[in-house]
């Protein structure tokens, strides 16, 4: 069986160095925000490119956090709308929520499956005060035309930056560094996953790291003195510890991705099948290789006959969700179409040449 993503595998080359990391950490009996904390949060910034980064429980708490700094500090107010894909994971809808903010869903474009930035501008209103932009299975939105609808409405933008760990522009800026702020996921099936739940805030404004590393940890500067209603969300020092010994090789690891990426792209010929748009360049890192075809249901069961596991992100679009009632009455065509049809199959860095080939073998006979 080959499988969607081993685990495992990726994170055995690092067991002796996670090891000494939990020795380490365990002799220093010092296990919330600690030296590991403080250096995981200088090395990511270093390698976004940002001023800050500030570590928290997951990305979720990521999202929310900047939205609710954003309320602290006067630049939005309970009720403002932020404007955010329809195709996305809930979590991105989420953050807003959590914030006592409101979600105005915006179509994607249905090639790159991203925010499409040409219907922005009619779900703009005097309420609008921001657009999150989300960079979907691991490929940059188009961050070129979202900043600059934003800035000719005066919106901030926020990154929903958990899939693209190390994905950069044509000017070589990464992700996390092309808005105001970004939140991140490390969750263990990332590019850049740790061994448990992790996320953190990458952005360039002092205000609002202040703020976020206040609101996470119960809005305290002060210990015991809470100066604001925060909550608990701190990176912990033995995922940072784990993330501090992964982050030199995320590049290898995404350009081992793209070498699984490029023989898909070079030798999936079923016509029945949709590849996703790539041009080549760095701006997708390829956390997901997610296909399209119109019989998914009878693909993925052929697949699963002839040992290949794949899965389905996401089987139901987030205004379709129980748990999203307010949105159930409204139409997205293209979301729904995307998450009718959609299905991604194994690819990591620990993925072989030969692995993907009998991936492709098994496609071009459906």
């Amino acid at each position: 069986m080959i499988k969607f993503l081993d685990i495992q595998k990726i994170n055995a080359p690092y067991e002796t160095a996670f090891q000494q990391k939990l020795q380490s950490i365990m002799d220093k009996g010092w296990y919330i925000l600690g030296d590991e904390v403080k250096a995981f949060e200088n090395n990511f910034a270093n390698y976004c490119g940002t001023k800050y980064c500030i570590g928290v429980g997951n990305g979720l708490d990521a999202l929310s956090l900047i939205f609710k700094a954003c309320i602290q500090l006067g630049k939005m107010s309970k009720g403002d709308e932020v404007i955010v894909p329809a195709n996305t994971y809930i979590a991105s809808i989420l953050g807003i929520l959590q914030a006592d903010l409101v979600p105005v869903l915006v179509e994607p474009d249905a090639a790159t499956y991203n925010l499409n930035p040409q219907l922005i501008q009619q779900k703009i209103t005097p309420k609008t005060k921001a657009i999150m932009a989300v960079h979907l299975y691991g490929q940059l939105a188009d961050m070129n035309a979202v900043n600059a609808v934003a800035k000719a409405n005066n919106l901030f933008v926020i990154e929903d930056a958990a899939q693209a760990h190390g994905a950069e522009n044509t000017e070589g800026v990464k992700a996390g560094n092309l808005s105001y702020a970004a939140g991140f996921s490390f969750y263990p099936g990332k590019n850049l996953g740790t061994l448990g739940d992790a996320g953190a805030v990458t952005t360039n404004d002092t205000e609002l790291a202040r703020m976020v590393n206040l609101l996470r940890n119960y809005g305290s500067e002060v210990k015991y003195h809470c100066d604001y209603a925060g909550t608990n969300s701190r990176l912990d020092e033995l995922q940072a510890a784990f993330l501090n010994v992964k982050l030199p090789n995320l590049d290898a690891e995404n350009k081992a991705r793209k070498v699984i990426a490029n023989h898909y792209f070079t030798n999936i010929s079923n016509p029945k099948i949709t590849l996703p748009e790539y041009n080549g360049g760095n701006h997708h890192v390829f956390h997901l290789f997610v296909i399209q075809t119109k019989n998914r249901g009878e693909l993925q069961q052929f697949l699963l006959e002839n040992g290949i596991e794949t899965l389905i992100h996401y089987p139901i679009a987030p205004h379709k969700q129980k748990a999203l009632p307010q949105f159930n009455d409204l139409s997205f065509p293209v979301t729904e179409k995307i998450h009718e049809e959609i299905l991604s199959i194994p690819i990591s860095p620990v993925m072989t040449i030969d692995e993907a080939d009998f991936v492709v073998k098994i496609l071009n006979r459906f």
